[in-house]
């Protein structure tokens, strides 16, 4: 497991705007290189203004012990490309998540044209996947308001895929939290013990898996446990919500990274015949408030549904960035 320390490894640097600083790139080597691209991402969190123009570390642990770990979805041995300075600085990095998405992660002092062109084409060469359209696709992730990254993805032929896209929701934690109750007959508190964690995956798989047949579901819930291996999972802020049948009828699991003061709610489920009842929301507040306890000073989560974004609106407020997939498609 990664040590979950905050310390940071490395301090900013200063970079001279008017000196080009040659960059290497090389595949992911290491566990070295793992705790270095934590810091990068604190670094760049922080320096961004606490947005997610880069991915927070949450996100790329949670690739990690989720996405790989539980759903193959790829490796850091191949899948992850570092740009570094000279002195061995970490200035940049490329990564996957699922397959065919790629996604840059660039300190801002070192988001140049130059760079962001080597990443893309870095992508194309080593990321792009066989598309069940047919030939092969790649979706590289961006912010929709990153004018020079979308100027040259239109250059590589990159089409905007306005289908889908994601709502990155923020919140001030010094704004006052509302008091909302849970419905009469359920109870929010933190996940219970080993015993728990099959109730918590099939209401993970009802949640998100509602338009499948219940037989498709494989009763596998020993991947929760590389879940709660994760370096900034804390037991006090993995909720749910009981219902009177002692079932898990909703859920969110909250990350708190105390280096930068923001925690991150991922996931948010609520199981179909549970819904309409407010414990998505319960939930959500109740996390904002042991957030607010820990020193968390923001909250974030990412919504990809109507109706998920429209629950974040009201509990979180207005405030998002869109985050929007570019395609390019290959014959043959």
């Amino acid at each position: 497991m990664v040590a979950s320390s905050h310390r940071l490894l490395f301090h900013p640097w200063e970079v001279n705007s008017n000196e080009m600083v040659k960059l290497t790139m090389r595949l992911y080597q290491s566990e070295t290189d793992y705790l270095r691209m934590r810091d990068f991402l604190r670094q760049v969190f922080l320096l961004n203004d606490r947005r997610w123009l880069s991915w927070s570390v949450v996100r790329l642990d949670y690739w990690r012990w989720h996405g790989i770990a539980n759903l193959g979805d790829g490796t850091l041995e191949k899948d992850v490309y570092l740009w570094e300075t000279p002195d061995g600085q970490l200035a940049a990095f490329l990564n996957r998540e699922g397959p065919g998405q790629a996604f840059l992660q660039v300190h801002p002092k070192f988001k140049t044209a130059s760079l962001e062109e080597q990443m893309i084409t870095q992508a194309e060469e080593s990321l792009r996947v066989p598309s069940q359209r047919g030939g092969r696709a790649l979706w590289i992730w961006t912010n929709a308001g990153d004018t020079q990254r979308i100027e040259i993805l239109h250059r590589h032929g990159f089409i905007l895929y306005s289908d889908e896209g994601e709502h990155q929701w923020r919140r001030n934690l010094a704004v006052s939290i509302a008091d909302c109750p849970v419905r009469e007959g359920y109870t929010v508190r933190p996940l219970g013990d080993r015993s728990e964690l099959p109730s918590r995956s099939w209401a993970s798989w009802r949640a998100f898996h509602s338009d499948e047949p219940d037989k498709n579901y494989d009763g596998d819930w020993k991947w929760y446990l590389n879940i709660q291996a994760a370096p900034l999972y804390r037991p006090d802020l993995d909720l749910v919500a009981i219902a009177p049948s002692g079932e898990v009828a909703a859920f969110t699991t909250i990350w708190y990274d105390d280096a930068t003061h923001c925690g991150e709610f991922e996931p948010v489920g609520t199981m179909p015949e549970h819904q309409r009842k407010g414990l998505a929301s319960a939930l959500m507040y109740e996390g904002m408030r042991r957030l607010k306890q820990l020193g968390a000073t923001q909250c974030m989560t990412a919504g990809g549904s109507p109706h998920a974004n429209g629950l974040y609106r009201v509990v979180l407020g207005p405030i998002y960035d869109l985050y929007q997939p570019w395609e390019k498609r290959w014959a043959g």
